[in-house]
């Protein structure tokens, strides 16, 4: 049989999981899936670890310790979560290793509260560098105006990092600006920039979901028959930019002294209509140097039928750019698009850290009292932590 996820990985592309669990770590399927698969990193979020600390059992002997040492809530979410992602970077070592640091990447998010609060953000991004302790640790930054700065800082602090939620090309520009300001700093302050890291997760799915429901409130054939293609077209034209940067003399400087450029993620990646091929948003975003982080369920997948047919992003600028055009001629407002994809992408993340929280907090609580499994507490927060979406 083809190797289709090999074939994928020939052609430039990094496949990365987009989940985490201790399940998963402790039954060997998250290395299976490194050895089987090529998956070469690890994502997670919030909504990820709600769900996780909900289904298993794994975790009663910690929470059972916290509950005894009694570690609050919210240091008990780092615990937790930092355990898991810790195992994690040294499961995923070897890719680490073999890639000569760019691939074998684990991502843990900042409390997404804090997304507007840059000193915050660096802080906790420091924090939690410091709880993991590994080198293949990746700390996701929100995208937001006030995260901009926070991502400078934190690679000015020879940290690595995995800037999340980008939705518009505006902002993905900014991204990639932060991004060179902080491995100059870095260099400035002594910090080897081979060891430095990052990644931009730029989100796809959402797009569609959220133009194709103003397309149908437009509701004529004109805009009906641009449905589905926004998201294609908006990361096309992002992975545009991402070469155009990466071309520069500003880039060429920094390379020449070891650094690593910030590939574009493809995040968001399973289709929201089923209408739509499930392997969509991998089959059309195929190009040198970016990653593709997906459900498990996108994974195999695409091993089942996925089409690689080599680069498909560098022939579409045109088509792209058409696409936008059409969008704009038709009524929908891709600024306002934008706008409203990052504040509840921020919202959903707030959100799932609440229910995590709350869960955390019910389970402590079981614990204490020594009450059967104290996960099974959580379970009824992880269900509205499902529904509010992961990368």
């Amino acid at each position: 049989m083809t190797d289709k996820l090999n074939e994928l990985t020939a052609a430039g592309v990094a496949v990365w999981l987009d989940d985490l669990s201790r399940v998963r770590l402790s039954s060997g399927g998250l290395d299976q899936l490194r050895r089987e698969k090529h998956v070469a990193g690890v994502t997670t979020n919030p909504t990820i670890f709600a769900k996780a600390l909900s289904d298993a059992d794994e975790y009663n002997w910690q929470l059972r310790d916290l509950a005894t040492r009694g570690i609050e809530v919210e240091e008990s979410v780092r615990m937790l979560t930092t355990y898991d992602v810790r195992w994690a970077c040294d499961v995923m070592r070897p890719s680490y290793d073999g890639s000569q640091g760019v691939d074998g990447r684990v991502s843990i998010e900042v409390d997404p509260r804090v997304a507007h609060d840059s000193d915050r953000t660096v802080a906790e991004a420091k924090a939690l560098w410091w709880l993991v302790d590994r080198p293949n640790l990746f700390i996701k930054i929100p995208a937001t105006e006030e995260g901009l700065s926070a991502i400078t800082d934190t690679l000015a602090e020879g940290i690595s990092v995995n800037v999340t939620l980008i939705f518009g090309l505006d902002r993905y520009s900014a991204v990639m600006e932060a991004f060179l300001a902080g491995l100059e700093q870095a260099k400035a302050n002594g910090h080897d920039l081979s060891t430095i890291g990052s990644v931009a997760s730029f989100f796809v799915s959402r797009v569609d979901a959220e133009v194709d429901k103003r397309l149908e409130k437009i509701g004529s054939e004109q805009a009906k028959s641009l449905r589905g293609k926004a998201a294609v077209a908006n990361a096309q034209l992002a992975y545009e930019r991402y070469t155009e940067v990466f071309s520069s003399d500003r880039w060429k400087a920094l390379a020449d002294a070891g650094a690593h450029p910030q590939r574009p993620l493809w995040a968001s990646t399973s289709t929201k209509n089923p209408d739509y091929r499930d392997t969509i948003y991998v089959e059309e975003l195929i190009a040198p140097g970016t990653v593709n982080t997906m459900p498990e369920s996108v994974i195999h997948a695409y091993a089942d039928h996925g089409e690689t047919r080599g680069d498909t992003i560098t022939s579409a600028y045109d088509a792209a750019r058409k696409v936008f055009a059409d969008l704009e001629a038709v009524g929908v407002d891709m600024s306002d698009v934008i706008a409203t994809l990052e504040r509840e992408g921020v919202e959903k993340f707030e959100a799932s850290w609440q229910e995590l929280l709350e869960g955390v907090r019910k389970s402590l609580e079981a614990a204490a009292k020594g009450k059967g499994s104290p996960n099974k507490a959580a379970k009824g927060n992880a269900k509205g932590a499902e529904k509010a979406g992961g990368a």
